[in-house]
């Protein structure tokens, strides 16, 4: 197989790379010397005492009994996010079983682990859950420590899809950075009703010119079978980033379950982590896989094909969790010199299906190589080099899984391009600042003319407030839609996308329209510009909190300006209004458990999690 030659390293990748390696410097130095001290003293399993130890293995048979003892092979941990409910993770039931095998042929052993929780944004979407869903990702980062916390295992594979999930995946495993780790997906549903025409029924049901039962016939046609939902939301970025970052098997994202080739791809998975261990010939540990570069190859990524802004926290958690400090500032510095080379649904009518079709990721990692746009320097779960992701996935003819060279051109130009012939010239996401704070962007699925709004501003602390007055009829005009405490202090960040056909069907009737939210829109936003994330939030006292109904603002991301026209001293002496839920509200639903958190979280840019941002020992914060 060959592969693409790399160009150069465009210099502005090469600069915002060493930046974050120069700010990042005594937390990353802290972060490698203790998992390198964790990796020289071998097997954890080994310094169990006796008890400790039989525990760990008394469920097993003779034979794994035997080597577990002998420390003579490598045991796997298994961490999954299964559960029946949530399409994507529903194939996930028959992995362990598989992996089992496969790992096992390869001379290893491996123990399911543990479970995490996976909830489903669309399902909660507008509902009391969805206040849980920003939490759930630090849950999800704790109950993977928690099934790696007995020290048996010389490396994980995590088998998670969706939303807050992956990155909780990858944060838990980063705290055990010492063992090599690979992500195992179960790929996209097939195409179903195309999104375009579902998102049209929306919008129809918004306007009252269709049933609920139009409605719902047109969500079951989309969201059809087993399988993640076929929209470029923050489900099908996270596959994307694990696959650019060296997580998965290289063209392991996006094959759809239940294939001849999904099982190949996932039996190799196993084969593969258990030749990463230390008792092997190519230690990989997770950690030093997780390093700047591969951090600035996810956000170039994500930038390219126009993923969900959530990435915008999850990145830097993430990155946070392995020792670096991502920044806003250093995501919109990429976005100016990386091209928008995908149209994949919200941005443009294809599906996840039609990308992969296309070329995808494969064609991707090539184009962007080819260009000096991703680092090639890298380690991977396959090998140095991240140009071996440049490769398109293929059975053997036994049955295995092989790699032949991906395309070297679009299959597709409607839907994929390369860098010399893009849809844009930049990523499309960007950063808004301004005397509200600062906020996130994303305008590639934002027509040119619709980029710039200047308008009042029509305020609401409940995104069920908004639609009961456009359902209402009093929101038919030009208007800046405010819609705040909803940051993660103030109920834990939920996405607002049940306000996208509404916000739609305004700009549709030819007004100016634009949201401000210390809220999350999700990587299903779409053409209205949105003001997300706006930080600091109301709930801390932030500007938001002090805007009025008929206040004049103005969301530029042509400039980057994001601005209440009110003097500053009219702003300064203004009281804050409207509220955050308080205690007694929040009965019900899970929401009640969850007041420490809220208490604890950290702001949106910081990534929005209720970890410690610093992760550098106090004696060791001069190194």
């Amino acid at each position: 197989m060959t592969t693409p030659t790399p160009a150069p390293v465009h210099p502005v990748l090469a600069e915002v790379t060493a930046r974050i390696t120069e700010r990042s410097r005594p937390e990353r130095q802290a972060y490698l010397a203790r998992i390198r001290e964790a990796a020289e003293r071998g097997p954890a399993r080994g310094r169990l005492a006796c008890a400790n130890l039989a525990h760990g293995f008394a469920a097993s048979g003779p034979a794994d009994k035997e080597a577990l003892r002998g420390l003579v092979k490598p045991n796997v941990a298994i961490v999954s996010a299964y559960n029946d409910m949530l399409s994507a993770h529903q194939p996930f039931e028959s992995y362990p079983a598989q992996l089992k095998k496969a790992v096992v042929r390869a001379g290893g052993i491996a123990q399911f682990a543990g479970g995490v929780p996976a909830m489903c944004d669309g399902v909660t979407q507008g509902r009391d859950g969805m206040q849980l869903s920003l939490f759930s990702r630090d849950v999800i980062a704790m109950a993977t420590a928690v099934a790696l916390s007995h020290d048996m295992f010389d490396a994980a594979l995590m088998l998670g899809v969706c939303d807050k999930i992956v990155p909780g995946l990858l944060i838990g495993a980063l705290s055990f950075g010492h063992l090599p780790t690979v992500f195992v997906p179960a790929g996209p549903m097939s195409s179903g009703l195309p999104n375009g025409e579902k998102a049209m029924v929306r919008q129809l049901y918004a306007e009252g010119k269709v049933d609920r039962a139009a409605l719902l016939d047109a969500e079951a046609a989309s969201y059809h079978s087993s399988g993640t939902c076929t929209f470029f939301g923050t489900a099908n970025s996270n596959q994307l980033l694990m696959e650019v970052m060296g997580l998965h098997l290289p063209g392991a994202s996006f094959e759809n379950p239940g294939t001849p080739l999904r099982e190949a791809l996932t039996a190799e998975a196993g084969r593969r982590v258990t030749g990463l261990t230390a008792l092997g010939d190519d230690f990989t540990p997770v950690g030093e896989v997780v390093d700047e570069k591969a951090i600035v190859n996810g956000c170039v990524a994500l930038l390219a094909t126009g993923g969900s802004t959530n990435h915008t926290m999850h990145l830097v958690a993430i990155a946070r969790a392995a020792g670096i400090t991502l920044t806003w500032d250093d995501l919109a510095e990429l976005s100016a010199v990386v091209p928008l080379l995908a149209r994949i649904y919200p941005n443009g009518q294809a599906d996840v299906n039609h990308f992969h079709a296309a070329g995808g990721l494969g064609f991707v990692v090539r184009t962007l190589l080819e260009s000096g746009l991703l680092h090639d320097d890298v380690r991977t779960a396959v090998g140095p080099g991240l140009s071996r992701y440049a490769a398109e996935a293929r059975l053997d003819g036994d049955g295995g899984v092989t790699w032949v060279d991906g395309p070297e051109a679009s299959h597709d130009t409607d839907v994929l391009r390369g860098v010399d012939d893009p849809f844009s010239k930049d990523g499309g996401l960007r950063m808004l600042a301004g005397n509200l704070g600062r906020s996130v962007i994303k305008v590639s699925a934002v027509k040119p003319e619709h980029r710039i709004v200047t308008a009042p501003a029509r305020v609401f602390d409940d995104q069920a407030d908004f639609l009961t007055a456009f359902e209402q009829g009093t929101l038919d005009g030009d208007l800046v839609a405010v819609l705040r405490y909803q940051g993660p202090a103030a109920n834990g960040m939920p996405e607002l996308h049940k306000l996208t056909p509404a916000l739609g069907v305004l700009q549709d009737r030819g007004h100016q329209v634009a949201l401000v939210t210390d809220g999350r829109m999700s990587g299903a936003s779409g053409k209205v510009p949105a003001a997300i994330h706006l930080t600091p939030e109301a709930a801390a006292g932030g500007p938001l909190a002090r805007v009025q109904d008929g206040d004049l603002v103005t969301v530029d991301a042509a400039s980057g300006l994001l601005e209440l026209h009110v003097g500053d001293a009219e702003l300064a002496a203004r009281p804050a209004t409207g509220r955050a839920p308080s205690a007694g509200e929040w009965v019900g639903t899970g929401r009640d458990l969850f007041a420490s958190f809220r208490t604890a979280v950290g702001p949106a840019d910081q990534g929005a999690s209720v970890f410690p941002t610093a992760l550098v020992p106090q004696e060791a914060s001069h190194v």
